[in-house]
């Protein structure tokens, strides 16, 4: 039974949603600011994390923060927020998705199962036989699916599942342009629509992130009007 946390200081929006899920046979724990969430996430974490930005005590922002110090769990932004700015840095931030309020409950539902699909195949317990079990190395890069882990001229690198996501499918064909569409369906399969700029800025968090191992990293080529892909030194 996959556990989520709710934080939205909604009560009814977080009430439905709570009961929605709980029907789909999740385990459910709710909480109405953000300082309350963060005290329960440090003593024990959830299968995946959704949280509204604006929040009493401490703003989903920080949680975020403070939590990718310490974990790699996935985790959906779900706020009334309009700004296209609170997206983008959510999203640099380190959140795997974002979903804008009002939206359907069942989609809502499905973003969360197919975040879900994602952290099982790239990290979990239920990796698959085939490649997923299969430690990956491209030149200097090393990716273990199995452990969820990458390494970069053997120095571990931190990255959430959507960016071990894409940077798999990237690397796995070296060479090889992605299309920002390919790379949608691979970070967040096919029934769940994602604009462009949510693909670039998780590609601009993990070039960071690569960054800060190795100042020199370019392995990573953006195409303008293509696409991207994965150049193996």
């Amino acid at each position: 039974m996959p556990r989520i946390v709710l934080v939205d200081d909604d009560r009814s929006h977080t009430m439905s949603l709570s009961m929605m899920l709980e029907a789909e046979g999740f385990e459910v724990e709710c909480y109405l600011d953000g300082l309350a969430a963060w005290k329960a996430l440090s003593k024990s974490l959830p299968d995946i994390l959704v949280l509204d930005v604006k929040l009493p005590g401490l703003d989903g922002m920080d949680v975020l923060q403070r939590l990718r110090y310490v974990s790699n769990i996935p985790v959906m932004f779900c706020t009334s927020k309009q700004d296209e700015i609170d997206e983008v840095l959510g999203l640099r931030m380190g959140a795997d998705d974002y979903v804008k309020k009002p939206s359907s409950p069942r989609v809502l539902l499905e973003r969360i199962r197919a975040l879900l699909r994602r952290w099982e195949v790239l990290g979990g317990d239920q990796a698959s036989e085939a490649d997923d079990t299969t430690i990956m190395v491209r030149g200097p890069l090393s990716m273990d699916p199995m452990r969820h882990g990458v390494t970069w001229r053997g120095i571990a690198v931190s990255l959430t599942v959507t960016e071990f996501a894409l940077l798999k499918a990237l690397a796995v064909r070296p060479g090889f342009v992605k299309s920002r569409d390919q790379l949608m369906n691979v970070a967040y399969d096919d029934q769940v629509y994602v604009d462009d700029r949510t693909i670039d800025s998780h590609i601009k968090r993990l070039r960071k992130k690569m960054r800060r191992v190795d100042g020199d990293f370019d392995a990573i080529e953006t195409l303008y009007g293509i696409g991207y892909r994965y150049n193996e030194a």
